[in-house]
């Protein structure tokens, strides 16, 4: 995943992620820690969540329903090369599974973010399952493996410890 991120950023690609409640603040999360920074000072990384315009949100779901609110900015922003980060507890959320559909179509390789009962994610690109079915707990996980991403990720581009 960390040489997927790098090669696409490196390329002039972007990482996109998403996710609903706890996954969603994860996900601007780690977009943060990427686009901002890390560990140390460096250049910005193009890492964007894709839910923080509330305008645009709200209205994708009054006027298409919540499934499509992040499959419509994927086909926006989207395009070949890029990452999607897709943060699901349950592995269920439409609106996620959605996301993932279309960007395999754009050509956007896709890593999911789920728990161990996440059958329906495993059409990503890679699936990063954490080993629980409790909520907190996979939400915790995925926070310190997106934090490792980032670390790896600052480490290998910038050539820092």
């Amino acid at each position: 995943v960390v040489d997927k991120c790098i090669s696409a950023l490196n390329s002039g690609n972007k990482i996109l992620l998403c996710g609903n409640g706890g996954s969603a603040s994860d996900a601007q999360h780690i977009a943060a820690e990427l686009s901002g920074r890390f560990y140390f000072d460096r250049p910005p990384l193009n890492a964007e969540a894709l839910h923080v315009n509330s305008s645009y949100l709200t209205a994708v779901a009054n006027d298409y329903g919540y499934e499509k609110t992040y499959s419509r900015m994927v086909e926006a922003k989207g395009k070949k090369g890029d990452i999607l980060l897709a943060f699901s507890t349950s592995g269920k959320s439409k609106n996620i599974l959605n996301a993932i559909s279309i960007a395999k179509k754009i050509g956007i390789y896709t890593v999911g973010f789920t728990g161990s009962e996440a059958a329906l994610m495993h059409d990503c690109s890679v699936n990063i399952e954490a080993p629980s079915s409790n909520t907190p707990r996979i939400q915790e996980a995925h926070i310190l493996i997106g934090h490792i991403i980032c670390q790896i990720i600052e480490h290998k581009m910038f050539q820092k410890q």
